[in-house]
């Protein structure tokens, strides 16, 4: 399956109108697309609230890691995922944070299956 980055202020708002799963390090927000596209939809923030600009990259390289390893195989084919970072992320164990996001993933699935 196809991951495909978001980039559009449109895709991000529409996002935030979906599911939210707030973890530790980090708050997953799901909304499934209205077009027939299977592609996944990824995008990634983090607001000046969790550091400086060194410390922001920092998170955002450690999201998009994770969202590389965990949204091919665990992702929602026809939805957008936003990834938020949180304070304190940076000092979550890497594989902790693997760790909440597949149980974010598997939340968000069971959810909108309903």
């Amino acid at each position: 399956m196809l991951v495909r980055t978001l980039t559009k202020r449109s895709e991000f708002l529409a996002a935030n109108r979906g599911l939210r799963f707030p973890m530790p390090g980090f708050v997953l927000l799901v909304r499934p697309r209205s077009d027939a596209d299977a592609d996944i939809g990824i995008g990634y923030t983090v607001s000046k609230k969790v550091g400086n600009a060194v410390i922001r990259n920092r998170m955002k390289r450690r999201l998009r890691a994770l969202a590389r390893a965990a949204l091919p195989e665990a992702g929602i084919a026809g939805a957008d995922h936003v990834l938020i970072g949180r304070p304190g992320g940076n000092d979550i164990v890497f594989a902790e944070l693997g760790e909440h996001l597949a149980s974010a993933l598997k939340r968000a699935a069971k959810k909108l299956a309903q």
